[in-house]
């Protein structure tokens, strides 16, 4: 019952939760943004060098420079390219700094 509330509830614009959630879902620029990136930059990994091709081109990913999943230039100027292992590593880079200079909850900063 609850999402059947959802579904008919209006919002400013006279749309439903689930004609925004369709409008998202269809139109998007935003969800294009790793083909174009794959286009513009080619199946390789910007960090390590790892080429990919069209058989395993689900293990590269599209790293947001700026890390705004939201910006998405058409010029590809906030994406790289990167492996999985190399996206993980990027992300996991901002954690361990973060720990080693004692801005993680829990630990003392004296």
């Amino acid at each position: 019952m609850r999402s059947r509330r959802l579904q008919q509830k209006k919002t400013d614009q006279n749309k439903t939760v689930a004609e925004i959630v369709r409008e998202l879902k269809e139109g998007a620029p935003v969800s294009n943004y790793r083909e174009q990136s794959l286009k513009i930059h080619g199946l390789i990994c910007a960090k390590c060098g790892r080429e990919f091709d069209h058989n395993n081109r689900n293990l590269l990913t599209v790293h947001h420079k700026d890390g705004d999943h939201r910006n998405n230039p058409p010029d590809g100027s906030n994406w790289e390219n990167l492996c999985v292992y190399c996206h993980d590593d990027e992300h996991s880079r901002g954690l361990l700094g973060d720990y080693l200079s004692g801005k993680c909850r829990g630990q003392d900063n004296t």
